[in-house]
């Protein structure tokens, strides 16, 4: 009767026969390709890390190591060696904010073609969370982009300093060494103003956004401005918010104040307090103008179509990153830019009627 074979003993006496050994299914790694091509796991490293130093034919031995192998790199030694890691992250106060998706897509495309990625972060309109995450991500990138920070002066200055190298969006760092690109709001919001004036509005609502806001802060700014060249008119400053909810659920406020077109801090706001304006049976513009700010997409196709301040957000994000590369190679970033938005003047917002809005 035949005996099985033994796998524990590898040798076949008398025969000649070889052993099949398991397949290869360990990575390979750099010590494999410095064994392979006779250097050492420095030539190796220099080499896969583009180092020019290195001898050509010394090189070419590697490489050629390299791809018998079939080593590739990894990413993540790759970073450790050069101490980078070509990512750069943005800290967003609401990823649901249609606005600052027209950020990050500027951002990120032209990250891209200078080989980097973003890593998003959102802080849920959070100043505390906001500084967490600023000072987490900052660790895992090589640099931070703040999009529209809700932190105080008091704590966003000390801050810049541990961020280096870090980019505003829309917020002025009061520090001549942090990059800045925003848009002016207190202009656009001034010729807001001036629409609406012209049509005849002098009992208006602002409809104010997070306290901690620097935008809101600008906006305000113009109220008060706009105010002092204009005593014939009244404006009221409502609480509101940033989401469609807010907007929606400020409705009784609003018509409490029987104002005749209203401002609201966003374009969600506002078509949050249109969609309630219309449950109620106020027809706007004819009973109350509405107008927002940012236009969103969703903006133009709404029925009316909203009246709104423009904000070149991708041209926003395109900006940021220019100058974090700046700052990424060393060059200085060149002084803060302030882009224009344009009005967009549509059907939300016309001339005062003689009737009255009965909250």
């Amino acid at each position: 009767m035949s005996t099985p074979a033994s796998y524990e003993n590898n040798e076949t006496e008398g025969t000649g026969a070889e052993v099949a050994s398991a397949p290869q299914t360990r990575p390979q790694t750099i010590a494999d390709v410095a064994a392979r091509a006779g250097v050492s796991l420095a030539t190796v490293s220099r080499v896969m890390n583009g180092n020019s130093s290195v001898d050509q034919a010394l090189a070419e031995r590697v490489r050629a190591a390299a791809q018998e192998l079939n080593y590739s790199a990894s990413h993540l030694a790759r970073s450790l060696v050069l101490g980078k890691t070509n990512t750069v992250a943005v800290v967003i106060p609401d990823l649901e904010n249609p606005s600052f998706h027209g950020v990050l897509r500027g951002l990120s495309r032209a990250a891209v073609r200078d080989g980097y990625h973003i890593l998003i972060a959102d802080s849920a309109e959070s100043a505390r969370e906001e500084r967490i995450l600023a000072v987490q991500t900052r660790r895992r990138c090589d640099g931070l982009v703040l999009c529209s920070p809700r932190m105080s002066e008091k704590h966003l200055r000390p801050l810049l300093e541990e961020l280096k190298p870090v980019v505003l969006v829309n917020r002025d760092a009061g520090s001549p060494s942090t990059p800045v690109v925003a848009a002016d709001h207190r202009t656009a919001l001034t010729e807001l103003f001036d629409l609406l004036y012209g049509y005849g509005h002098r009992s208006l609502v602002y409809l104010a956004g997070p306290p901690q806001s620097a935008s809101n802060a600008r906006r305000l700014a113009a109220v008060r401005d706009f105010l002092d060249g204009h005593p014939d008119v009244d404006i009221q400053i409502l609480p509101g918010g940033v989401t469609f909810a807010n907007g929606y659920e400020a409705v009784a406020r609003v018509l409490a104040s029987s104002p005749t077109g209203v401002l609201a801090f966003n374009d969600l706001l506002a078509i949050g307090l249109m969609s309630a304006l219309s449950e109620r049976g106020v027809q706007v513009p004819a009973e109350m103008s509405v107008v927002g700010f940012d236009d969103i997409p969703l903006a133009r196709y709404l029925t009316p179509p909203l009246t709104t301040a423009s904000v070149p957000v991708t041209e926003l994000g395109e900006l940021a990153w220019q100058r974090m590369w700046d700052l990424l190679n060393d060059r200085a970033p060149g002084p803060a830019i302030f882009l224009r938005p344009r009005i967009e003047s549509r059907g939300s917002a016309g001339p005062v009627q003689l009737s009255e809005v009965v909250p």
